[in-house]
């Protein structure tokens, strides 16, 4: 791929819309983010119907904004890169009609790009020296995943969330305390000013030799704590809460990517996805890393939600290792699409 390439692509997989543009593999010109949380927050959730109106209404302006706070004309962009899943089906139509339309229209390649695959390859495009392999908590709203990258584009899941994916359980959580949506900035906020050891929450299969994960159970010991401290008319803190809850969560997760490191002899470890932004998490990932005197990667924040860069940058790397589609007017949106 010529380094002097340049990359558009579009993120529609949930409830932002985001674009980017990006020179050669990993100078990101623009990458702007179109959040709909206030759209959603009466809900306490994302509305598909609702998410993929705001995409219809924000995209084109959106392209529009990238292309001139980059200084790029349409003209010249060389490659397309878009979502085609996993995500909501009526949210990634709305991104994968866009990105079919500009790359027939400019006469250029067009690339469908794994979103989760997308969130791990943030890493890449934050730390250029990272070595491979590597392996990723992937965590976000929608997943919860133990992977290996073993090679460029060569992906190994050890185990999955069983239930609940991390950030689904935070805003449930969120929801029955009267928090407010999203759920996990909130929770990681309140728990700063609490200790994670206040409440015995369990550590769901924490004791299994596999690398699965379930968040279900801790969700509902919340409830039936918080149920039970209000029949006894006791007081409770919400940070104390909000704080063992995390650390209930988290424990099993820190400890599985590290037994995995361990095991597998990978000594580089890293975070994907929007509960990656988490502070507790990342601190936890950090201690453990220093301790065994392991490698630890987290993208920015800015690259751990929803976003186009991270897109733009997988999308540049299967470009180059021909790995679009025959017929890439044929993709269709994938809504469980697998790593």
């Amino acid at each position: 791929m010529a380094s002097s390439l340049l990359t558009l692509a579009i993120e529609t997989s949930c409830d932002e819309t985001s674009v980017a543009v990006l020179h050669g593999e990993r100078e990101v010109l623009v990458n702007l983010v179109s959040s709909q949380a206030e759209l959603h927050r009466e809900y306490g959730g994302v509305v598909p119907e609702l998410a993929a109106r705001r995409h219809l209404e924000t995209l084109n302006p959106l392209i529009e904004e990238a292309l001139a706070e980059s200084g790029v004309g349409l003209g010249q962009i060389g490659l397309v890169a878009v979502t085609i899943g996993p995500g909501l089906v009526v949210a990634l139509v709305i991104g994968l009609a866009a990105a079919k339309s500009l790359a027939y229209a400019l006469d250029v390649p067009l690339v469908g790009v794994n979103h989760l695959e997308g969130h791990v390859y943030a890493n890449l495009l934050a730390y250029p020296e990272v070595k491979l392999p590597l392996i990723v908590l992937v965590v976000s709203g929608g997943h919860t995943l133990l992977t290996v990258l073993d090679e460029q584009g060569d992906f190994r899941t050890l185990g999955e969330t069983l239930d609940d994916a991390t950030g689904e359980a935070f805003d449930k959580v969120a929801a029955y305390l009267d928090l407010g949506y999203p759920g996990g900035p909130v929770i990681d906020r309140l728990a700063k000013s609490g200790s994670p050891d206040a409440y015995a929450l369990p550590r769901a299969l924490l004791r299994r030799r596999d690398y699965d994960f379930s968040l279900s159970g801790v969700k509902t010991a919340v409830i039936y704590l918080v149920e039970e401290l209000r029949r006894q008319k006791e007081e409770f803190s919400i940070p104390d809460l909000c704080a063992s809850f995390q650390a209930a969560v988290f424990e099993v997760q820190v400890e599985k990517a590290f037994r995995a490191s361990r095991e597998l002899g990978v000594p580089r470890l890293a975070l994907a996805g929007g509960v990656a932004a988490n502070s507790y998490l990342r601190a936890r990932f950090e201690e453990r890393s220093a301790a065994e005197g392991k490698e630890f990667y987290s993208p920015p924040p800015a690259l751990c939600t929803d976003n186009a860069a991270m897109i733009a940058t997988l999308g540049y790397y299967h470009a180059g290792n021909k790995r679009p589609e025959a017929d890439p007017y044929s993709l269709e949106p994938e809504p469980g699409l697998s790593m």
